[in-house]
This record gives C-alpha cells, structure tokens and sequence, in this order.
C-alpha cells in the first residue's frame, strides 16, 4: 500500500469515527442535560487516550521547538472543543449527515485557503480548476443533504 493510499485510509477511518462521535456524544449529552458537558467528557476520555499512546510511545516530552512555538497555535483545541460541543448539541436536531455534511463543506473551504496561502506552515497549493470544480461539488452535496 502506497503512503498516499495509506494516509487517505486513515483520513477515511477518522471521518467515520467522526461521524460516531457526534450522536454518541448527543446521547451522553442528552442524559448529562448539556451538550458541553458531553464535550468535556469525550476530552477527557480522549486526554486520557492521548496521553497512554504518548507514554506508551516515548513521545511525552517538551521539546525545544514546542517552546519557541507562537502563540496562537495552543489554539487548536479550543477549534475541536467547539466541533465537539457544536456537534452534540446539532446531531440530534439536524442529523448526522446535515452536520458532517455542513463541517466537511467548511473544512473544505477553509482547507483550500489555507493551501493556496501557505497558511500555518502549509506547502503551497494553487486553487486549479479541478480542485475548484471538487470544492463546488461538495458545496452542491452539502446544500441537497442539508436540505433533509
């Protein structure tokens, strides 16, 4: 299997389990009368996961790159926090396939800005026509699952 065919593999599997995510997390939502309250606990699952594989793994270290790092980029979980808070409290209002289907269009989007721009350390990437006519196509998707 090719680095490629394997990395999109994965990619692949973690959509699915995001797609889990959001109505297992409704439920625990539902039954804990908060739809944060269902976030902070898949992070707290998910911080106790993180943290066997790093020990597991010798990869539970600071390094000296991680402290000359800027600032803003201890924002990333503060994004997933708000996916996963967003998504307990839409799952069960709009569906799973209406919410992923609306997050894989704004992943998308945001995705192509930050490639053509070279955003946060990125490689550059141009916006070419079939990247573009891709992007419409999921916008397109996203509009007729939303519609339910």
């Amino acid at each position: 299997m090719t680095s490629g065919l394997l990395f999109s593999a994965i990619a692949f599997v973690g959509g699915i389990l995001l797609a889990v995510q959001a109505p297992t997390n409704a439920l625990v939502g539902r039954a804990a009368g908060s739809p944060l309250m269902a976030a902070l606990i898949s992070f707290a699952v998910g911080i106790v996961a993180l943290g066997a594989m790093a020990l597991a793994t010798g990869t539970a270290r600071w390094t000296p790159e991680m402290r000359a790092l800027p600032p803003y980029v201890w924002l990333g979980g503060l994004y997933g926090a708000f996916f996963v808070a967003a998504a307990a409290f839409l799952a069960p209002r709009i569906g799973a396939g209406a919410l992923l289907t609306a997050a894989i269009a704004g992943q998308l989007l945001a995705g192509l800005v930050l490639d053509r721009y070279g955003l946060l350390g990125l490689p550059r990437h141009d916006l070419s026509l079939p990247r573009i006519a891709g992007a419409v196509l999921v916008l397109a998707g996203a509009a007729l699952v939303g519609r339910s």
